[in-house]
């Protein structure tokens, strides 16, 4: 009798296709039924604007090098070529007065693989918290790893949910059970609900009084446009319990390019089973060496350009563009009456859907008689459904023509009730 290999049964546990390649499946059904439809997609936070010229300038010429023996590179560091963490460090931490070094960042091919394979470094018997909403990919990667016990009536039975409700502006309250590992986003994908000073201190000194380790993704930080933390850096004591992740994709185009950092300081240790303690960021970097290559020397390069005056001006232009489309979705979705948060320090709009609609309902509504694509909320977690996060990284042409046949197919459907 052969015996065949056996797969990790914590597969077995996640629920359904990840949400945007459902969305994607959906959309892809739609066209195949519609050949003809124009849909415009608010949904996937994909970008549309191009790579600023800086930023291709600096990976043509890094290609051109790769062409000469001179100036050829191989195999580079895991945690990140030194020129573009200390471009990091300046222009993104001590610019807003927090003290990160060189040697606490680390490179990567994007946020969400750092996000995910950062919880390796943590026992699969700690506690997670999360948001509900919440980005999946939190919840699906400790899936993974074994860490949330089975699906029961919707939820996951090891994992603490922390609610997010209208009522208090889609900000949790602290957990109550002292889980170990805690994500918090800000601003939040996807209610693009931003923490203030003061609510980010609280989350700190919680994490410093139970032991418990923050992972801040910071992911959308370039969108910030109030007086509200860019890093949970900036808030005394954080480096001993919190590490942060950053990506270049919506703050650069990077969205097909791939790069992106985390931030382990030193100051955060975690302990043994005897009781010792041992270092996050020595953890992190023995992992990265074992199963990392380290991100592409000439992505590297078009990353430092980010930070050139030069750069610095023209990623801002087209920030420019995503955050008028921004405010363009939230006026045009009040104006039929949906109730609406987010899109002042972030990309995406958390919008209530018209009563007797679910959250699907209503994705198929806006795709069937608008030809938009939106993406459910119920995807996010339980607390999600009656919500759809709409994004605003189309083009400024398209976002205009969406908004305008989403009010037209919401005005329609509201008088017919």
């Amino acid at each position: 009798m052969i015996i065949l290999a056996h797969c990790n049964e914590n597969f077995n546990d996640l629920q359904g296709a990840y949400l945007f390649a459902k969305i994607r499946k959906e959309q892809e059904t739609y066209k195949a039924n519609y050949p003809d439809a124009d849909i415009i997609s608010l949904g996937i936070g994909d970008v549309t604007q191009p790579l600023v010229p800086a930023v291709v300038e600096a990976m043509m010429k890094a290609v051109a090098e790769m062409g000469e023996a001179e100036t050829f590179r191989g195999y580079g560091p895991e945690q990140g070529y030194l020129f573009l963490r200390e471009a990091v460090a300046l222009h993104d931490f001590k610019d807003k007065g927090c003290d990160v070094s060189p040697d606490e960042i680390f490179i990567s091919d994007g946020a969400k693989c750092d996000i995910s394979n950062m919880q390796e470094i943590f026992a699969t018997s700690d506690i997670v918290a999360i948001m509900d909403p919440v980005y999946p990919v939190y919840v699906d990667s400790n899936v993974m790893a074994g860490r949330s016990g089975k699906f029961v009536n919707g939820s996951y039975e090891k994992f603490e949910y922390l609610p997010c409700y209208e009522e208090c502006d889609f900000k949790a309250n602290l957990p109550s059970h002292d889980p170990m590992i805690i994500y918090l986003c800000s601003p939040n994908n996807p209610t693009g609900t931003a923490l203030n000073k003061k609510e980010l201190t609280v989350w700190v000194k919680y994490a410093k009084q139970t032991g418990s380790v923050i992972f801040f993704d910071a992911a959308y930080e370039a969108f910030i446009t109030e007086d509200i933390p860019h890093s949970i850096y900036e808030i005394e004591g954080a480096k001993e319990v919190a590490i942060e992740f950053h990506s270049f994709s919506k703050t650069a185009g990077f969205t097909g390019v791939r790069c992106g950092y985390v931030v382990v300081p030193k100051e955060l240790k975690l302990e043994t089973k005897s009781g010792g303690l041992i270092s996050a960021n020595e953890l992190w970097y023995r992992r990265q060496c074992t199963k990392f290559n380290g991100c592409s020397y000439v992505v590297q390069r078009g990353a430092e350009a980010v930070y050139t005056e030069a750069g610095q001006k023209q990623i801002q232009k087209t920030l420019g563009i995503y955050r008028k489309n921004a405010l363009a979705i939230l006026a045009g979705v009040k104006e039929v009456g949906l109730r609406a948060s987010g899109g002042i320090n972030s990309p995406y709009i958390w919008v209530s859907v018209p009563d007797g609609m679910s959250s699907w309902d209503f994705f198929h509504f806006l795709l069937r008689e608008a030809q938009v694509i939106c993406t459910p909320g119920s995807g996010f977690g339980p607390c999600g459904e009656g919500y759809v996060r709409l994004t605003a990284f189309n083009t400024s042409e398209k976002t205009a023509m969406a908004v305008k046949r989403l009010k037209t197919a919401v005005k329609k459907y509201t008088n017919k009730g």
